[in-house]
């Protein structure tokens, strides 16, 4: 997209909802999150085939072990994390990203900038985990 956005420029509900501004905006702010996401994966990478040493000592292995594992943890959340950044970028295609997939009202801008992939607005959201305690606890 061809849109020029000013270095400080923020959303504002003195806007039209998801006018052409808005949408850059969060195209560009989903863009560089997944682009800083794939190059800490690279690092994780290049850091755990370089990190080959056997630790000669047991203790310092199970940390070793315990911190690889971690890091691990870590990387799989972030994939998950890049799934819906993609289907986030996927919905600014389509024409439907920033409003609630299950009532169809606008998300409302503050939580977007706070959670770009957000599907739910706050309202759905809370009845969404009100139901799912509701079955957890049954």
């Amino acid at each position: 997209m061809g849109i020029e956005l000013p270095p400080d420029y923020r959303p504002s509900d003195d806007e039209s909802f998801m006018n052409p501004r808005q949408i850059e905006y969060f195209r560009r702010k989903l863009l560089a999150w997944r682009e800083d996401i794939l190059r800490e994966s690279q690092e994780t990478l290049l850091h755990l085939q370089e990190d080959t040493v056997a630790e000669p000592d047991i203790a310092d292995r199970a940390s070793t072990e315990s911190e690889r594992a971690l890091e691990l943890r870590t990387r799989d959340r972030q994939r998950k994390l890049v799934g819906k950044i993609d289907a986030a970028l996927r919905r600014i295609e389509e024409g439907s990203y920033g409003y609630c997939e299950e009532t169809g009202e606008p998300i409302g801008l503050k939580r977007l900038d706070a959670r770009p992939v957000a599907t739910l607005s706050i309202e759905a959201q809370e009845r969404h985990e009100r139901r799912e305690r509701t079955y957890r606890d049954e």
